[in-house]
């Protein structure tokens, strides 16, 4: 009897709704969008970055900007660490991340969680000198001004010039401009501009790959008029901006899962069966170190409002058998070639 195909299988793990908050809406219209399963669509871009190149990623998400722009939360940072960490072991890549500058020492210890080392860009530069592979990540301030995050922009994609540029649970603006929550509140505050720096790249042809849960992401204006009909606050929201928290800036492919890092584990589950290679594959283990790395740093549990190892409210040990999963799907598919 044929195996289901696995990639259909991780799609459906990352989308156990379980709080009932409707991504199936969000995953069907971006599933009718690139007609394949997402995880593969993903895991396909993956496969077509070239060895040494530069990846940009984008994360992190200030959830209480208002209070501190140090606060932000641990949905996202360790799924771009996994990212990160399968993109270096098969592609030998520097992966390039940018975030708030306030933030980046929280993120720091995530991405080590993974395996890398956080250099600069310059000493990352290096690590392609004879002597020994090294693991290595850079984690880049960007501007929170419009008008300085587009010349940052333009020089950092003139500078590492990334094959991919990859964003999760990363705010991108509604149509008016302000970046919203899920609760509709303007969350602009501190908000570094990533999104733009995604919109320049597109404008240069580069990949692009959002992942989100909520509607409000870099990758959901793919799907916007989803967005506005399913999401709360989709089409008016609560800051009497006069728009919806809908994303306005759109990606190649589009990841909706119920948890950013959910999204990421399945693409790169989905990119270990493309690769037949085991040693991309995330682990619970690595799931707990990374998870537990994010509580020490302070990230928070967004919907609580607390540093804990839970992610959107749902428990660490859900988590880890997520990724158990997800990884007994890979395996399995590995296995029969």
């Amino acid at each position: 009897m044929p195996m289901p195909d696995p990639y259909e299988a991780l799609d459906r793990l990352m989308c156990l709704d379980l709080a009932g908050r409707g991504i199936g809406r969000l995953y069907d219209a971006a599933r009718t969008r690139l007609g394949t399963p997402l995880s593969r669509a993903a895991a396909e871009c993956f496969s077509r970055v070239p060895p040494g190149s530069f990846v940009l990623i984008g994360t992190g998400w200030l959830t209480r900007g208002w209070v501190s722009t140090r606060l932000a939360e641990n949905d996202g940072p360790p799924g771009a660490a996994t990212v990160a960490r399968a993109l270096w072991l098969a592609r030998d890549v520097t992966p390039v991340v940018v975030a708030e500058d306030s933030i980046l020492a929280a993120l720091a210890p995530v991405f080590r969680a993974s395996g890398l080392s956080v250099l600069t860009l310059e000493e990352a530069r290096r690590t392609r000198l004879p002597g020994g592979k090294t693991a290595a990540v850079v984690l880049e301030g960007f501007p929170t001004d419009d008008a300085e995050a587009g010349r940052a922009a333009d020089r950092l994609l003139d500078d590492i010039q990334p094959a991919l540029c990859f964003a999760t649970e990363r705010a991108s603006r509604a149509r008016s401009g302000v970046y919203h929550n899920a609760r509709g509140v303007d969350i602009g505050a501190g908000q570094a501009r990533v999104d733009l720096l995604f919109e320049a790249a597109a404008l240069r042809g580069i990949p692009t790959i959002g992942v989100g849960d909520g509607g409000n992401e870099i990758g959901m204006g793919l799907i916007a008029d989803t967005v506005a009909s399913s999401v709360r606050f989709g089409d008016r929201c609560a800051c009497g901006c006069g728009s919806g928290v809908g994303a306005s800036t759109a990606t190649d492919i589009l990841v909706a899962a119920n948890c950013g890092n959910w999204g990421c584990y399945a693409a790169v589950a989905a990119f270990a069966i493309a690769e037949r290679d085991p040693r991309l594959l995330h682990t619970p283990e690595r799931e707990d170190q990374l998870l537990r790395a994010a509580t020490s740093a302070g990230l928070l549990n967004s919907p609580r409002g607390t540093v804990d190892p839970n992610v959107d409210d749902i428990p660490l040990s859900t988590h880890l058998a997520m990724v158990e999963l997800m990884r007994e799907v890979a395996v399995r598919a590995i296995a029969q070639g």
